[in-house]
């Protein structure tokens, strides 16, 4: 009975091993086997149970605590980059540096998931085999969804669905830029590996349909920024619908790792250089 088990065992983990890969755009990939099925199922949780899924959950917890404090949404305040050892400027840096390499880890878990299905980082779209276009379409994604993203945050900041968002907080020292430029780098890395490319793909390989893949995908999105209210919620959750959509469409997971580092780039220096400086900034 144990030998029957253990074989059953081995022969679902072969399933996965050598699971098809991701069909290109709108194609349904070839159905998974019902063992294999399952274990992918239980691999898209298990990732997400130790990255963006658990900070959905603490996102959901964090947004019940401010709704129910005294002070409106608006009166409240959230830190995205701020010291961790204030007074402390070499011990700080070296916190930061921990900090950005260790959540950045789950990505590499995915595509070491990947190389396990046969699939390296090109799958999702992870190389350099485009830098010309991919920097392109990075860069006008930045500038269009940046720019509507800011206006929607202002308009639900002073609607009283946000919560003052201070972007960055660090000491006036030396490597300050440079870490607010890692931490760009970090989330766009982190989000477009994961809950695109790793998370829309997978999806499809267990027969999930290409637009609820995008709606899966850009609710969790949104979802792990609820700790900023409900504005950023959306905003994030339709900048995945784009994301996702575009995703299938170029089969390129690099186009938007550019365009989310380059908003949060800008975001969290220029709120550096701009905050006490003018008056539209809370």
């Amino acid at each position: 009975m144990a030998a029957s088990e253990g074989g059953a065992r081995a022969d679902a983990m072969s399933s996965v091993r050598h699971a098809p890969a991701a069909a290109p755009v709108w194609e349904t990939p070839p159905p998974l086997s019902g063992a294999a099925k399952r274990l992918m199922i239980y691999e898209i949780i298990v990732v997400f149970a130790v990255s963006l899924g658990a900070s959905a959950l603490r996102a959901f917890v964090s947004l019940i605590g401010s709704l129910t404090e005294r002070e409106a949404l608006s009166a409240q305040h959230v830190v995205m980059n701020g010291s961790q050892a204030p007074g402390r400027p070499l011990y700080d840096l070296i916190l930061q540096l921990v900090s950005i390499a260790t959540a950045v880890a789950p990505a590499f878990l995915a595509f070491y998931l990947l190389a396990r299905n046969g699939e390296g980082p090109s799958s999702i779209g992870v190389d350099a085999s485009q830098p010309g276009r991919d920097l392109a379409r990075g860069a006008g994604l930045a500038a269009l969804i940046g720019g509507c993203g800011l206006g929607l945050y202002y308009l639900a900041f002073h609607a009283g669905f946000s919560l003052n968002i201070v972007a960055a907080s660090l000491p006036d020292v030396w490597w300050r830029i440079p870490v607010l430029l890692l931490s760009a780098l970090q989330d766009g890395i982190l989000e477009e590996v994961v809950v695109l490319g790793y998370l829309i793909s997978r999806l499809r390989l267990i027969g999930v349909s290409p637009w609820s893949a995008i709606a899966i995908s850009a609710v969790l999105r949104g979802s792990y920024h609820l700790f900023q209210g409900f504005g950023p919620f959306f905003g994030n959750a339709i900048m995945g619908v784009i994301f996702g959509y575009l995703f299938l469409r170029w089969q390129r997971s690099n186009p938007m790792i550019i365009a989310h580092t380059l908003i949060n780039a800008v975001a969290f220096i220029g709120y550096t250089l701009l905050v006490g400086h003018v008056s539209w900034l809370p």
